[in-house]
């Protein structure tokens, strides 16, 4: 029977290839990269000695070891595979078609999205004059309720003072993080996960690493108010927009926030 090779084929690499570029940048910013081609060299032996070289006996204990492999790198990289799973349903044109289920609330959520964006936007230009430093975590639809844990519930409407009070810089919760969910303000003084990306430039502190951490880990927005140079900048979608004016920040947080 001659080989064929026709368009399945080439779509069927496309996707191993897309599927594993995926997996090797998930890998690279948890540091598990080494884990990973670890992995991929016992897959590639283990096919070459079943598929190629056809040895029966190695062959089936390695197909034994693969079975049980499977489960443990569930385990293993539970925290990986999860936010895979967050990235893959906070997909942009996913969340398009899932808007259109929900059209009739469009116009109701716009107006309660700026009630909720502009008290952030002008306290962050406060905060940004006086260099207070802050971090802000906006929710959407990740949830955060691991990170609320750390923290301090409040509870409470969205207002400019009561943002500029919690990192007034006698207060104690002011070197945490605030949590905005359900377009109010659930808790501070949060503990973030911190980011180990080498990418990140050396200019920018902790606040931004745990901004980033965090817009890593979920689909979350993180606002942050540097101390020393009283910069606005936003992390989302694993990427910083830094040195922010007001109609910047607002622009993002509303084209984002839905």
């Amino acid at each position: 029977m001659p080989f064929e090779f026709g368009i399945k084929d080439i779509i069927d690499i496309f996707l191993v290839a897309l599927i594993l570029y995926y997996l090797y940048r998930l890998m690279k910013e948890s540091r598990s990269l080494n884990i990973f081609i670890g992995v991929m060299v016992f897959v590639i032996v283990w096919l070459f000695v079943s598929q190629v070289l056809e040895m029966r006996l190695l062959g089936a204990i390695l197909d034994k070891l693969v079975s049980v492999g499977v489960i443990a790198m569930i385990v293993l990289f539970q925290e990986e595979i999860r936010k895979f799973l967050y990235t893959l349903g906070a997909h942009q044109r996913i969340r398009r078609f899932a808007r259109l289920f929900t059209s009739s609330k469009r116009d109701k959520d716009m107006e309660a999205t700026r009630v909720t964006i502009m008290p952030i936007v002008m306290a962050c230009m406060s905060m940004s004059k006086g260099k207070i430093g802050a971090l802000i975590v906006i929710e959407r639809g990740a949830p955060l309720d691991d990170i609320v844990d750390t923290g301090d519930v409040i509870d409470a409407n969205i207002n400019q003072r009561l943002i500029e009070n919690i990192f007034f810089k006698n207060s104690p919760l002011h070197d945490g993080a605030m949590i905005i969910s359900n377009k109010r303000i659930t808790a501070a003084g949060c503990i973030l996960p911190v980011s180990h990306n080498r990418d990140i430039p050396k200019e920018l502190g902790l606040r931004h690493r745990a901004a980033m951490g965090i817009c890593q880990e979920s689909d979350a927005i993180a606002v942050v108010v540097s101390e020393e140079t009283g910069r606005i900048s936003v992390a989302v979608k694993g990427q910083f927009h830094l040195r922010l004016s007001a109609e910047e920040l607002e622009s993002i947080l509303t084209r984002e926030i839905d």
